[in-house]
């Protein structure tokens, strides 16, 4: 292999180059334990995808008044189920306190949590929101985002405002729609009469 010029003109210019010592590091494959810092920084970031994919609003609401009423069914829900729901006669299979939690918390908790009943086949759950009268920026704000939400989340079917022995004005009866293996056990028990 001969040498050009330019190669010449190379070996020139690195000939007072020393070559650098080799480092006595060791690396192992080995893995740590994370640092409680990371494990928090994981925590934060799972938790910011969660609230950025659960597509609850977190934009413009209709303010509701502490004192109102709130309530909502879903096309194909009948009028004796709705009913039922607002009258309180359902089991309460799940209760969720969101109170006292921030605005972040309880609309990720929210949506975490039906998500969870209805996977595991809860039909009627309680979540207690409180009034909010003196809550900022405005009063029932609070009540007004958990109002826009429960329309938001699939499985929610109806809502009502909580009978007083259960809340009152500062809950809701939230009513879920049936997991399809509840709906293929009901099929399977009507076809065996």
């Amino acid at each position: 292999m001969s040498k050009t010029a330019s190669d010449l003109s190379f070996f020139e210019e690195m000939s007072d180059v020393t070559p650098l010592k080799p480092v006595n590091t060791r690396y192992t494959n080995s893995p740590s334990k994370p640092s409680l810092a990371q494990t928090l920084k994981k925590q934060a970031i799972e938790k910011q995808i969660a609230l950025d994919d659960n597509g609850l609003s977190i934009e413009y609401v209709q303010p509701v008044d502490p004192l109102d009423f709130i309530a909502y069914k879903k096309d194909g829900v009948q009028e004796g189920v709705y009913k039922n729901l607002r009258l309180g006669k359902y089991q309460i299979d799940a209760r969720l306190v969101i109170k006292h939690l921030n605005f972040e918390d309880a609309r990720l908790t929210i949506y975490q949590n039906i998500q969870e009943c209805y996977a595991r086949g809860v039909r009627t759950l309680l979540i207690d929101h409180g009034m909010g009268k003196q809550s900022k920026p405005f009063p029932g704000f609070m009540k007004s985002y958990v109002n826009q939400w429960l329309k938001e989340i699939e499985p929610v079917i109806a809502y009502h405002t909580a009978l007083k022995h259960h809340g009152g004005l500062g809950a809701v009866y939230v009513l879920l729609k049936k997991h399809p293996t509840q709906k293929l056990t009901n099929r399977e028990r009507h076809q065996k009469r």
